[in-house]
């Protein structure tokens, strides 16, 4: 991934808050007839590896499983928050016009060897693990074990795992730090107005990326 100096994004603290708070994934490898990319949600243990370890799982009758080859290498893309960037909300529009449209985004890609794993066991403590996180929020969590067991046995039946240990973990921040100062506030004072919760992530993205340069991180 090409990432100018101004949009490194290399704290694996926020790179991991990334991957966690946006948990569908894009999953690509190397099939026998070419490129094979995947979506599917993944849990990320960060306490497996220095990178972490990232589970999902896959349908059975999905190839790709079948397709892994040992030392054939995969990148599992997660996307944050996103926004188009109107040039109309710079002053600078006003003052010389010289300004153009772009895209703010936050990405984070992990790199490893993908395998696949059909130990019950294993896919049990999976499935727990990904429902738990997202069930977190639910006023009333739902648990694999509220499901009736034969029922459980029969989706395990179903479904693959899939593991790859982070070999390698980079990002991308690109968060107005390109443009003017008053030109990144008059992005902040849009993003604020506008009611889809990304553009406010994108906006205290925008403010981050402000405060720490003034702070020199």
């Amino acid at each position: 991934m090409y990432v100018p100096q101004r949009h490194q994004f290399t704290d694996r603290e926020d790179l991991f808050a990334l991957v966690e708070s946006h948990p569908l994934a894009t999953w690509v490898c190397q099939g026998a007839g070419g490129l094979v990319t995947n979506h599917i949600p993944m849990f990320l243990d960060r306490k497996r590896g220095e990178f972490g370890t990232l589970i999902g799982h896959v349908s059975r009758a999905n190839p790709v499983w079948r397709e892994l080859a040992a030392n054939t290498p995969s990148v599992v893309i997660f996307q944050g928050p996103q926004a188009y960037i109107s040039p109309g909300w710079y002053p600078g529009k006003a003052e010389h016009g010289k300004v153009v449209p772009t895209w703010n985004y936050a990405v984070a890609h992990a790199h490893g060897m993908a395998r696949a794993v059909q130990d019950r066991a294993w896919l049990l403590d999976m499935l727990n693990r990904l429902t738990n996180a997202q069930e977190a929020g639910q006023p009333t969590p739902w648990r694999t074990g509220d499901a009736p067991a034969p029922y459980i046995d029969r989706m395990l039946n179903a479904i693959v795992g899939i593991e790859v240990p982070i070999d390698r973990l980079e990002g991308k921040l690109k968060a107005s730090q390109d443009e003017d100062l008053q030109d990144r506030l008059g992005t902040v004072s849009a993003l604020r107005r506008d009611p889809r919760p990304e553009a406010g992530q994108m906006a205290d993205l925008v403010m981050k990326a402000m405060d720490d340069e003034t702070q020199g991180r």
